[in-house]
């Protein structure tokens, strides 16, 4: 029996095999890989649409497009990988309707970009600066900072290649600097 262990922060494991029955059309191993994924489904969910009843209804739209998709899935071992991009996808399509961008928790993602200074004081700068980023720019930070994703997690999340991710995160961390930067000179002059 092979387990696979496909994120690093996580400890779900599925089993390769019950994956690979998923995929050969098995109802009873989809749901045991869904109950294994849940709360990874529910919280991720919460943090881009904001609340339970909108996650609830984005992780219901997930499953029923993973249990139409999943005869697809090439490779088991991305069981994770796969369902988290059609999860996005659809927290997305929900975000694109309510014409929202993308939710972050910001102390989180501070935490992970300059832990040197102040929470409350980063926080609201930081809020500030990732509001005037492009929506592109800010998807990718978040996902590779909040979220830990791979730059090729990312790529294939947001469906760009590699080298653009790249580029956007470069471009986002550049243009954050800036906004941070100009943003702290502004309290200081008020300070």
């Amino acid at each position: 029996m092979t387990l696979i262990n496909e994120r690093r922060d996580d400890t779900v494991k599925h089993d390769i095999h019950t994956v690979k029955k998923a995929i050969n059309g098995d109802v009873r191993a989809f749901e045991e890989l869904l109950f294994q994924e849940e709360k990874m489904l529910y919280y991720k969910a919460l943090s881009y649409v904001g609340t339970k009843e909108d996650a609830l209804d984005v992780i219901q739209e997930t499953a029923c497009k993973a249990f139409l998709a999943i005869g697809h899935l090439q490779k088991p071992e991305y069981f994770s990988t796969w369902l988290f991009r059609i999860l996005i996808r659809e927290c997305y399509k929900l975000l694109k309707k309510r014409e929202q961008i993308v939710p972050y928790e910001e102390h989180e993602l501070l935490k992970r970009l300059d832990q040197k200074q102040e929470k409350e004081i980063e926080s609201f700068h930081l809020s500030e600066a990732l509001s005037k980023l492009k929506s592109s720019y800010q998807t990718s930070i978040i996902l590779f900072y909040y979220h830990d994703l791979s730059i090729q997690d990312i790529s294939d999340v947001m469906e760009k290649p590699v080298g653009t991710v790249k580029t956007y995160l470069r471009r986002a961390k550049k243009q954050l600097k800036v906004e941070l930067e100009r943003s702290y000179k502004l309290n200081e002059r008020i300070s």
